[in-house]
């Protein structure tokens, strides 16, 4: 009996909350109708590595003799254009596909990516299911699933991810290197991956790492400061500079232009230092009010701070305040958040 490898997959006070508040799934979904970009820039960044800019969040593209990995699918609205950007680098199949997170400007764009390619599949598996072959295989952490599907209303089915995993990593090989996604609890979201090429020495980091703004915390979505400074110094741990500490491991942030280990540091010593002065500030028995008054980021505000659009200073502060009140600083913390 031949069946659809689909049926497998499975089954005062007030104002400062309301400027403060960190964008809701309503706000996710207004910016996957965002118009499409003029343009997704192409850059190649080592080898047969290429990071696509533009229409959402990066995008990393891996070529090779085995058919073409890509790494998160921007918005929805830009899912031709990154199509069509994959395929002026190359006409062989899409493999995978590999989704950092579960928001919409890094996996808007799953379904038409997904389906324009073909799985590695053969002897008893393409013989028992009809479409065993078709469309490229989605990999995501096992909470990216659960979130998508919670959502209301979900993404196409087709847009879902077709394997999980549920442990700190998977790995596999492809195009003649070792691939490692390495989750990152509680970060941005509780489903973040990170992806390493091992041979070509490039991590595609997702939104644990930005070179654009503050870190966007979703406690929400079980996101958490102390999970993104994990993630950063995972990402340190990682990398190996060149000559003067520049060059060397490449990054790929979700947001952003190309970077190094040099930047990782710098990004991931800023946050801590602002983390760290927040906590103490919660530990004076300071309020959220308080606590945004006394500007706890100004230093960094010229490179990394928002004062209106997506994601502001104001809602950094506060996704800090309520990760750190949430945790060991406890009921104290958070009986002051007002």
């Amino acid at each position: 009996m031949r069946c659809s490898v689909r049926t497998f997959v499975a089954i005062g006070l007030a104002a400062t909350a309301l400027v403060c508040a960190p964008p809701s799934f309503a706000q996710q979904r207004a910016r996957a109708v965002a118009p499409p970009p003029e343009k997704i820039e192409v850059w190649r960044v080592r080898d047969d590595i290429y990071m696509l800019v533009g229409g959402g969040g990066n995008t990393t593209v891996q070529i090779g003799s085995d058919g073409i990995l890509v790494v998160d699918t921007k918005l929805a609205t830009a899912s031709d254009q990154l199509l069509a950007a994959i395929r002026q680098l190359s006409d062989k199949p899409i493999r995978y596909v590999i989704n950092t997170h579960v928001h919409p400007d890094h996996v808007g764009g799953n379904e038409k990516i997904a389906t324009a390619g073909s799985t590695i599949a053969g002897g008893n598996v393409s013989g028992a299911i009809a479409d065993a072959g078709v469309g490229a295989a989605v990999i995501a952490h096992e909470n990216v699933l659960a979130r998508m599907s919670g959502q209301a209303p979900p993404p196409p089915f087709s847009a879902w991810p077709t394997d999980t995993f549920f442990v700190s990593e998977k790995d596999f090989y492809f195009n003649g290197e070792a691939v490692q996604i390495l989750h990152e609890p509680a970060a941005h979201t509780d489903g973040d991956s990170m992806v390493f090429f091992r041979r070509s020495d490039v991590i595609s980091a997702g939104d644990v790492f930005t070179t654009t703004l503050y870190p966007v915390i979703r406690p929400e979505d079980g996101g958490g400061i102390d999970g993104v400074i994990a993630a950063l110094n995972d990402i340190i741990a990682l990398t190996v500079p060149a000559e003067k500490q520049e060059g060397g491991t490449m990054v790929i942030p979700g947001h952003g232009r190309l970077a190094d280990e040099a930047d990782v540091v710098e990004y991931r010593d800023m946050v801590t230092i602002i983390r760290d002065r927040v906590r103490s500030m919660i530990e004076m028995g300071m309020t959220l009010k308080q606590v945004q008054a006394a500007q706890p980021t100004r230093d960094y505000d010229g490179r990394y701070g928002a004062a209106d659009g997506f994601w502001t200073t104001a809602q950094f502060v506060d996704a800090v305040y309520s990760s750190l009140a949430g945790g060991a600083s406890g009921g104290k913390a958070a009986a002051a958040r007002n």
